[in-house]
């Protein structure tokens, strides 16, 4: 799929085309202007004759020997009439104008060269306006200036245009948060016009950067998240498709989880071009990376989302579009490399990075703990960082499970790091989940707070469950007489270091690692359960 389909953001929404053609259709008495001293003699002459050229040919004779005077009078029309209704007129004609041609916009740079002004800053007060069909066709001719112009819109114009097409997004995010949103809407339909002048933007590789130093990704991916219709999914998908022609912007885009995203959405899409652009997207970031663990990290993280698989059932369909049955091969084959070189590490930490994390083999393996453990050190933590972060901030009961149940297991195999994960506020995250409404949430968490406070999980084999009813008997009589919680008292012997499970018995002291499921032992999970029922 070639960038130069990105011209095509330049077409209209159907409702701003019906409304130029209605707006095209009401012509201006520039006469009662003149007449009223709102305009000039000059702008109201050529103006005259502007609109009088019919064919593509004599207009463009006018605007190549006249293209001072006819920015000019567009201009000063603009700004010295204020009745909405010919402001609509004017940039309408100037937008057809640049449409028709897109050299054009070198006129605008010329006048505005000669008055030590930009281009573009003519226009931009323009977006301050109430009538949104003003508002967003001044917006496209802004971005066809800077798209399409021999200089760069630069600095304060360029924050300021972006911030105001992450403003209109986010508006968009709002509106359709919770709810299916019709993109046949007025208001969805505008958002889309706001969509196309960011893809307009994105053809420039100097506009990606400024667009992502702006924050702009995480807006997109805010637009994507929530519901949406397919037209502003695929314009929110392109717009990632051309940041990922740069492979700095490849790099960069490895913090945004933007694999797990695009995938939901291939996953339920209905419509080719949504399929096409996601499927451009993918081959993309593993195409333009040139560090190998980028490329691997992108790759691992499709098969994580089980890209491959759904890659597989697009393989069995037939398209018109070669593009993307080329696509789909190239994905095959990159995916399939991968799978080969794919370690149980690999695995996890491209399952933690997703933040999907499910009872995959690799969180139950003694192997894989015993072997891997340590390793969640590297990179200054940051599988550890993840994993804390999921503990903060996940709705999902399994994730949070699964999350609680790996801190457990990581500082069960590297007792070292139980400091660790207290600074990164780790304890006190399983802690707080000992309360969860779900049952497999609380479990595991109780078993990670065990495993962080106790000095030693070995226990001895036959260690005798009547102690443990009797650490249930104290721990009632504890928590009626003192007002505590029986998980207070849990967590208090355990600090005392009671409940070390390591005293030998008769002189036998055979120590044994809880079984293959990495669980507590039966005694043990019923002290727990009762002192949590406390």
């Amino acid at each position: 799929m070639d960038i130069r389909g990105a011209v095509d953001a330049a077409v209209p929404t159907n409702i701003i085309a019906a409304k130029a053609a209605e707006v095209r259709a009401n012509k201006v008495n520039w006469q009662s202007y003149l007449q009223g001293q709102m305009i000039s003699a000059e702008d109201c002459e050529f103006i005259q004759r502007f609109e009088q050229k019919r064919s593509p040919e004599e207009k463009q004779e006018l605007i190549k020997n006249e293209g001072n005077q006819c920015a000019k009078t567009f201009i000063n029309l603009m700004t010295h009439i204020s009745k909405e209704q010919t402001v609509q007129y004017i940039l309408t004609m100037v937008d057809d104008m640049l449409q028709e041609n897109h050299q054009r916009v070198s006129i605008f740079f010329d006048y505005a060269k000669r008055g030590k002004n930009t281009a573009w800053s003519y226009f931009l007060p323009m977006l301050n306006r109430q009538d949104l069909f003003t508002v967003h066709m001044a917006a496209r001719i802004i971005a066809k200036l800077a798209a399409w112009g021999r200089e760069l819109m630069e600095g304060s114009d360029l924050n300021y245009y972006f911030n105001w097409i992450k403003t209109q997004l986010s508006s968009q995010k709002l509106r359709s948060s919770g709810s299916a949103n019709d993109s046949g809407t007025d208001s969805s339909q505008y958002v889309q016009c706001v969509a196309g002048c960011l893809q307009l933007m994105l053809r420039v590789n100097e506009y990606r950067f400024a667009w992502v130093e702006s924050d702009g990704v995480s807006c997109i991916m805010g637009v994507l998240s929530n519901k949406c219709g397919f037209q502003l999914q695929y314009q929110m998908i392109f717009s990632i498709w051309l940041l990922a022609f740069s492979p700095q912007m490849c790099e960069y885009l490895r913090r945004y989880n933007i694999v797990p995203v695009l995938s939901d959405i291939l996953q339920e899409s209905v419509k080719e071009k949504v399929t096409r652009i996601i499927l451009a997207a993918f081959r993309n970031l593993l195409e333009k990376s040139t560090e190998r663990e980028t490329r691997q990290e992108y790759a691992l993280a499709m098969i994580q989302c089980k890209v491959l698989k759904q890659l597989e059932n697009l393989e069995q369909q037939k398209y018109d579009d070669e593009d993307i049955s080329e696509d789909i091969k190239f994905l095959l084959d990159k995916l399939g490399e991968s799978v080969q070189d794919l370690s149980s590490f690999d695995e996890y930490s491209s399952e933690l990075k997703s933040g999907r994390l499910e009872w995959s083999p690799v969180h139950k393996s003694e192997k894989f703990w015993r072997e891997n453990a340590v390793r969640l050190n590297e990179k200054n933590y940051e599988l550890l960082k993840i994993l804390t972060k999921l503990l903060e901030v996940s709705d999902d009961p399994q994730v949070l499970a699964v999350a609680a149940h790996d801190v457990g297991e990581y500082v069960r195999h590297y007792p070292r790091g139980k400091r660790v994960i207290e600074q990164l506020g780790g304890k006190q995250l399983v802690m707080n989940h000992m309360h969860h409404e779900d049952q497999q949430v609380r479990y595991n968490a109780l078993l990670a707070v065990q495993k962080l406070m106790v000095h030693n999980w070995y226990v001895t084999t036959h260690f005798h469950f009547g102690v443990f009813i009797l650490f249930y008997l104290v721990g009632l009589h504890t928590t009626l007489h003192h007002k505590i919680s029986g998980q207070e008292f849990f967590l208090g012997m355990c600090e005392t270091q009671v409940l070390n499970y390591d005293m030998p018995l008769g002189g036998y002291n055979k120590t044994l690692v809880p079984s293959t499921t990495e669980m507590m032992t039966t005694q043990q999970l019923a002290v727990v359960s009762l002192l949590s029922k406390i």
